[in-house]
């Protein structure tokens, strides 16, 4: 089960973001997560949305380079050593990460994780035998 994460490439100058976000604004688009990993010229905005078709769409339209590529969403109890267990699940399943991130919603003690991993089905199983929540792109768009 997996998501589906949209990279953005944007200059990296003042009020770059602030102009993709109006975007994104403008046509009711609703972002869950968010993370930028930059260089002085430019940066590579990662973002995961309640629509990825009309976000993909409407960035094209914008002008905006971007590509979608499948992470897994994982959901983790919000308390001390979740995200450990999590890891050495990976870990031990020699399953590299390649990046991660969190986000959070409304849902009370739980916290939310987005993993880029270079094996997503076997991550994915891992993960689920070890009783960790994969949370699939229809719940991601309801949060």
């Amino acid at each position: 089960m997996t998501v589906q994460q949209i990279s953005v490439f944007l200059e990296n100058k003042p009020g770059g973001l602030a102009e993709f976000t109006k975007v994104l604004s403008e046509n009711n688009i609703n972002m869950r997560a968010m993370c930028i990993a930059e260089t002085p010229d430019f940066g590579i905005l990662r973002i995961i949305v309640d629509d990825v078709y009309n976000t993909m769409c409407t960035m094209k339209e914008a002008g905006y380079i971007c590509s979608a590529t499948k992470v897994l969403a994982v959901e983790i109890p919000d308390k001390p050593g979740s995200l450990l267990n999590t890891l050495t699940v990976l870990g031990e399943n020699e399953i590299n990460l390649e990046y991660s991130y969190a986000f959070v919603t409304s849902k009370k003690d739980v916290a939310y994780m987005i993993f880029r991993v270079n094996d997503n089905e076997k991550a994915a199983e891992a993960l689920t035998k070890n009783g960790i929540k994969l949370v699939g792109q229809d719940e991601i768009s309801k949060l």
